[in-house]
């Protein structure tokens, strides 16, 4: 930021301000078995025990990842090898956390608290006989990135985490009676607090210095409230939602280098438009990207396709006193970022570890909601209660620092208009739906057959 206000410090004329303020629907363990939670940084953000959220400084970052470092152990033998089918058994996740925690163990196995390296959800597949459901996707071994994620060694990706799958598993009826969500939202007053100082800066005769009018802007606008619904306020599951919405803004706007070739900011795109509103805003949400689910004609194997993730975009207009109404329209420059950005998703996963972890959450909420739907735990006779029932279980999901308020980021682009661009948005993850298409392909069945075997083992993880 510092270098865009090198930039334009002199400034001519008023400037277009984009604030960073969010409005966003989102899904979204205290420790029990010591599973290496931690009230730190996640996806490079930090929240305080006040609730704010803030950049993750580099202190705390590094200090989280060498105490990661020291307690993650890597994954061993045929866990360690890349491959493209990993099975992992639900009946077994549930019997190797019972015997931790009868066993008194310190911590979860990390195998059981990484899924064994899964790395997405491809396949759910139910055995009666064995009494058992197995999620099935590419898994491999695990490391601590810099960043302080758990990713596969060779892909860079994040690996399923178990309190994520406890949470999507548990709260897979809020998702459909009353959804999962999360916003972010600017105020009214800070809305009308930021345009009377724009209109300040407008009228001045071109005197505007951006080293000054970005921290009063800052002031005037004010933080943002999160309101989290459906899910626990203080979930990992949530963090990580407001971590990926928050990412994403900031490469909007050109806060943050985008880190992945042909995805410019925003804010580049649209630097020399001349037509630009000042009570209209792109709002930016990312949803569900699949295709119709594919099913064997026996309902005992099924096939999740599709990207995942998806970006989105609706224009939005705020008037004086603040107050947002959605347009039904959308801008062509914000879907055209959108486009990219949907676009680029696969390979900003590898380089951004949020935006895989997002993913990874969306495949979990699809997969709860598929169990729900079709009734998988009781036509397998799978009984999983240390996974989706919170009062039987005594495995509690670990809580971590509920974010409550967002600091506002501020870009600036040289223009005679002195408006406020806000970027809002979120996440929208609509699993019930994503389930309602679905159509027969017995090819999946194949898959399924893989698993019988290593299913009857007793091992709650196969290559």
């Amino acid at each position: 930021m510092s270098s865009q206000l090198s930039r334009h410090n002199r400034l001519a004329s008023a400037a277009t301000a984009l604030v960073l303020a969010f409005s966003f629907v989102v899904l979204t363990t205290t420790e029990s078995v010591g599973q290496l939670i931690r009230n730190g940084a996640v996806g490079g953000i930090d929240i305080d025990p006040q609730g704010f959220v803030r950049d993750a400084d580099a202190a705390s970052t590094k200090a989280l990842l060498e105490e990661l470092r020291d307690e993650i152990k890597p994954a061993e033998g045929a866990m360690a090898v890349p491959t493209g089918l990993r099975m992992v058994s639900l009946r077994g996740l549930n019997n190797a956390i019972k015997d931790a925690m009868q066993n008194n163990l310190s911590q979860l196995p990390e195998s059981v608290q990484f899924l064994a390296g899964l790395q997405r959800i491809q396949y759910v597949l139910v055995y009666p006989e064995q009494n058992d459901i197995v999620l099935a996707g590419p898994g491999e071994g695990w490391k601590v990135k810099e960043d302080g994620n758990v990713v596969g060694i060779t892909t860079g990706r994040p690996v399923l985490r178990l309190d994520n799958l406890i949470t999507a598993l548990r709260y897979v009826d809020q998702a459909r009676q009353v959804g999962i969500s999360c916003s972010i939202d600017p105020t009214e007053e800070g809305f009308q607090r930021a345009n009377v100082l724009m209109n300040r800066a407008r009228q001045s005769g071109g005197n505007v210095n951006l080293r000054t009018l970005e921290p009063a802007l800052k002031q005037a606008f004010g933080p943002q409230n999160v309101s989290i619904t459906g899910v626990p306020v203080d979930s990992h599951f949530a963090r990580v939602m407001v971590a990926a919405d928050y990412k994403m803004k900031r490469l909007a706007m050109n806060i943050d280098a985008s880190p992945v070739r042909g995805m410019p900011s925003f804010l580049h795109m649209i630097r020399n438009a001349t037509n630009i509103r000042p009570d209209v805003n792109p709002r930016w949400w990312l949803a569900c990207d699949y295709e119709p689910l594919a099913r064997s004609d026996d309902g005992l194997a099924w096939e999740i396709r599709g990207q995942g993730v998806k970006a989105m975009t609706e224009t939005e207009v705020v008037n004086e006193q603040g107050q947002i109404a959605q347009t039904g329209k959308v801008d062509p420059r914000a879907q055209k970022w959108a486009d990219i950005m949907t676009e680029k998703y696969t390979e900003l996963t590898e380089k951004t570890a949020v935006f895989g972890e997002l993913r990874n959450i969306m495949d979990m909420c699809v997969v709860a909601a598929l169990i729900r739907k079709q009734g998988l735990f009781q036509k397998a006779n799978c009984q999983v209660p240390m996974l989706v029932d919170a009062d039987q279980s005594e495995l509690e999901i670990a809580k971590w620092h509920a974010p409550k308020q967002i600091a506002p980021h501020c870009s600036f682009l040289r223009t005679n208009k002195g408006i406020i661009v806000t970027a809002s948005g979120g996440i929208q993850i609509e699993s019930w739906q994503t389930i309602d298409q679905e159509r027969m392909d017995n090819a999946v069945k194949s898959i399924w057959s893989k698993g019988v075997e290593g299913n009857s083992s007793g091992e709650f993880w196969w290559n």
